[in-house]
Order: structure tokens, then sequence, then C-alpha cells
């Protein structure tokens, strides 16, 4: 991975393709709430060690999670600064754009 401190984008784009994957945005969800060890991500989302371990290393590359251990535990939180960058990032474009944004559900 590029080194984030000499590409900004590097970290925006990491960020969104860390986001793109349904089980890494349910490790997200839980984490919403409290942090969590390995052995909780991996028993409330019904997968394997190694499965999770790999979406783990996606999140923290992409600096959307943050780690600490305690004895043998791991134990995963969000790290909201990150998101606030995504969120900037986004924010450009909508400030900008003459578009009006369409709904994502029509009206019946």
């Amino acid at each position: 991975m590029t080194n984030p401190e000499c590409d900004p984008l590097s970290l925006v784009r990491a960020g969104f393709h860390a986001l793109s994957d349904p089980l890494r945005l349910r490790i997200l969800d839980l984490l919403r709430h409290q942090e969590l060890c390995v052995c909780e991500l991996g028993d409330r989302l019904g997968v394997s060690q190694s499965k999770l371990s790999f979406h783990l290393k996606t999140l923290k590359e992409a600096e959307l999670l943050r780690s600490r251990q305690a004895g043998r535990w791991i134990y995963y939180s969000l790290n909201l600064p990150q998101f606030v960058v995504l969120e900037q990032y986004l924010a450009e474009y909508r400030r900008f754009s003459p578009i009006v944004p369409a709904q994502l559900c029509p009206e019946d």
C-alpha cells in the first residue's frame, strides 16, 4: 500500500475500497456500538478467524479501525476521524455540483 503521507488520496481510495464489502460493513456496524475483540466479532458474524482477519486487516489499512492488545486478545474500535475524512471528500462533490441528487427510492 502507498504511504498515505505521500499520497493523500491513497487513504481515501483505501477507505472506499474497505467500505465496498458487505462483511466489512457488518463489522463496522457491530463496532459502531462498542469495542469488540476478534473472538466476539467472529462469533457474532459467524465467520472463521482467518476470513475475519483478512477483512480486519483491510479496514485497518484504510485506517477505519483502531486496535489495542489486551493479553492475548486484540480489541477493535472505529477510528472516527478517518470517517470524517471520507465524509469531507464526498462533501466537496456535493458542494460544487449543480446537479440535484436523485431520490434513492421513487415514491409511489
